[in-house]
């Protein structure tokens, strides 16, 4: 089995919902996204994939819908506040855990039509998640 991986950073910020710790405020991250994408053989150049197509679809996605948003479930009270303040958003069906997140950026990417395995999403330099499909 061959694997390739793209490291993608970007800033966001969000809050939990049903959180009692200090996740529950409006706060923000710089993030990494780490995507991981194998495949059993090697197509004609050698590639498993380009990393320039992981970047250019994975990365322009993130740089699009997340990077300076805020990442928030649709029912949180501060959704309403923040779209008349012509703030970003990014919203969730579910609590923008770090563990969402990083499902939520596997899946885009799977929908790409690429074979990824594993998406990690660092949330500061010691704290990650991951999510992969078994």
């Amino acid at each position: 089995m061959f694997r390739v991986t793209r490291e993608i950073q970007f800033c966001y910020g969000h809050r939990l919902l049903n959180y009692e710790g200090k996740c529950r405020y409006l706060h923000g991250h710089n993030g990494t996204a780490v995507i991981a994408i194998e495949a059993e053989s090697l197509d004609d150049r050698g590639m498993v994939l380009d990393f320039s197509d992981i970047k250019r679809v994975v990365s322009g996605w993130i740089d699009e819908s997340l990077d300076h948003r805020m990442i928030l479930c649709r029912q949180d009270p501060a959704v309403n506040v923040l779209r008349e303040m012509g703030e970003p958003l990014f919203l969730m069906d579910e609590n923008p855990t770090a563990e969402n997140i990083a499902k939520l950026i596997y899946d885009f990417t799977a929908s790409q039509g690429f074979p990824i395995v594993e998406c990690l999403l660092w949330e500061t330099p010691n704290c990650f998640a991951t999510y992969r499909r078994s």
